[in-house]
């Protein structure tokens, strides 16, 4: 925890002095208030560290700069009086519940993707920044969220335990006081689930709906805001709602001219072609508008990935061979009625949408009604290419804080926010009461229990045991009876992978073998290394034995 709370004390002010910097550069601000200069630095250093990452590694030497720039502003214009202008009770309830959030943040990582794709997508970025066609290598790795870049800029002296996620929930916690939005309180505790890992779902959750309350609120900043709501697209796709929202809103409420969307638009091309650098294609992970770059990934490593993503909205309880004979109504009954947790998630889903769409019938107000629209664009995308809950978590948000944004005041967010924190830290300190209650519920089983030492530093977990092979002109790891690739040294193939690759009859390779940042293709395997691969194969599965 306090390790934690140094980071905090170090990020803060540099994002404070950063958000001012930009707000005077561009003449512009995301909103007013202290929050709105800390949401503006996230946005600003991730934009700059995102087209830094094309040339050099998110090492030390870029840290290090940023922290003493942002430290310099925030001194040098004495923002740190607008840290302190909080009331009384105001400092009671920031002061108590950061002691909470820190204690949570302080436990284990336990969201299996923390292992597979955000800590391994972090090492990349800090030793060598984005890596062309790194997708071939570890098809996962092809995402390379602008989260993760903004986390691996942190993570060498300011952050070096990845709670990033935890600094973001206080920035929250700042805007919902500072805003007096009561109702946002409600949400916090939930979130806390998210804070012991630089998940994505956690920024552009709170991001999202910050720019709807914004929205509501009448910010008429249409061009930052739209912005903005590309910037959170960019971190998660599944976001694509909040920026058709915030043109809809700019179009037909605010009545703002085209060219006010040139910022937007550049962002989303920033986007599209760090997405084509690293995985060939505009957006992770659909093979759609193929430009035909050497370095994209084999045509059947990405049939695989989308058999998969298959299985998981079925949450691996059919094969592919079953769920490719359902008939359209056995597809939707099957969803609807998996065994568990997940079946009652994705019935509560469809449900929300439809009381929503009827909550919106009845208000008749334009922007509630742009708001539906654009969570059923963003059902519908992702209902069809992959109807996992974790893609569409963020609705469920959304809809609760707009029917009860005129109900929920200051007494009623206060009881519900207190209930639903001892209920949440009572989860997170103790998951295996959980587990028991819903053991449909996995995710709880990976939680780790209190340690003493976190009161001094986060828990992590260490595994560093792996093997070390190499076909053509690779040298890779693969960690030793362990499906993905935690801490193991880069470069480093999930086992999953290297028996797809042996599959397919192709194997990735350096494109220049003296510089791995020239980045990675897929090559059709010699017989030599056919030989190779099979001999990797056979000590992976032998390690298991």
């Amino acid at each position: 925890m306090l390790l934690i709370l140094i980071s905090i004390i170090i990020i803060i002010p540099v994002l404070v002095g950063w958000g001012k910097l930009f707000e005077t550069i561009f003449k512009t601000r995301l909103f007013t208030g202290i929050s709105g200069k800390i949401l503006f630095g996230i946005f600003g250093i991730s934009i700059i560290w995102t087209i830094s990452a094309f040339f050099i590694p998110l090492n030390l030497y870029v840290e290090i700069p940023t922290i003493i720039v942002g430290l310099f502003c925030f001194f040098k214009k004495k923002l740190y009086l607008d840290l302190i202008g909080f009331s009384k009770k105001d400092l009671q309830l920031f002061g108590i519940s950061s002691v909470i959030i820190l204690f949570c943040g302080s436990f284990h990582p336990y969201i299996l993707d923390h292992f597979g794709y955000y800590f391994p997508s972090i090492q990349w970025l800090k030793e060598y920044g984005l890596i062309k066609g790194i997708s071939n290598l570890d098809l996962v790795l092809g995402q390379m969220s602008i989260w993760h870049i903004f986390q691996a800029g942190f993570s060498n002296f300011s952050d070096p335990f990845l709670r990033l996620n935890t600094v973001l929930i206080i920035i929250y916690l700042i805007y919902i006081i500072e805003k007096k939005n009561w109702i946002q309180l409600c949400f916090l505790p939930v979130l806390l689930l998210f804070s012991q890992s630089p998940n994505p779902d956690l920024p552009v959750i709170i991001f999202s709906l910050i720019v709807l309350n914004e929205i509501l609120s009448n910010n008429n900043n249409s061009s930052i805001l739209f912005t903005f709501s590309v910037f959170v697209f960019a971190i998660k796709p599944t976001m694509i709602w909040l920026p058709i929202l915030t043109f809809l809103n700019s179009i037909f409420i605010i009545k703002s001219q085209f060219k006010i969307f040139t910022p937007g638009i550049l962002l989303f091309f920033l986007f599209c072609f760090k997405n084509i650098w690293t995985f060939g294609y505009p957006v992770f992970p659909i093979s759609i508008i193929d430009f035909d770059v050497s370095w994209k990934p084999d045509q059947e490593v990405l049939k695989s990935s989308s058999e998969f993503a298959i299985l998981k909205t079925f949450d691996n309880q059919y094969s592919y061979a079953e769920i490719q004979k359902f008939s359209t109504f056995d597809y939707i009954k099957n969803w609807f009625f998996l065994d568990g947790i997940k079946s009652v998630i994705n019935i509560l889903f469809i449900l929300s949408l439809i009381i929503f769409t009827v909550f919106t019938f009845i208000k008749k107000n334009k922007i509630i009604t742009f708001i539906c629209i654009s969570l059923i664009v963003k059902s519908i995308l992702v209902l069809f290419f992959s109807a996992q809950y974790r893609f569409f978590i963020d609705v469920f948000f959304v809809i609760i804080f707009v029917m009860l944004f005129n109900f929920l005041n200051k007494k009623k967010s206060f009881i519900i926010y207190f209930a639903l924190m001892i209920f949440f830290v009572g989860f997170i300190t103790f998951p295996s009461v959980i587990t028991h209650l819903i053991p449909s519920y996995r995710m709880s089983s990976f939680m780790g229990k209190f340690k003493s030492e976190q009161f001094y530093k986060p828990s992590t977990y260490e595994y560093k045991k792996y093997h070390s092979f190499k076909s053509g002109n690779l040298r890779f790891n693969v960690s030793e009876k362990y499906p993905l690739n935690y801490d193991t040294p880069i470069p480093a193939i999930s086992d999953s992978y290297v028996f797809d690759y042996q599959k397919a009859g192709i194997f990735p390779q350096l494109i220049d073998k003296n510089d791995i940042r020239k980045g990675f293709i897929s090559k059709k395997m010699t017989l030599k290394e056919q030989k190779e691969v099979k001999k990797i194969t056979e000590k992976i599965k032998n390690s298991y034995q």
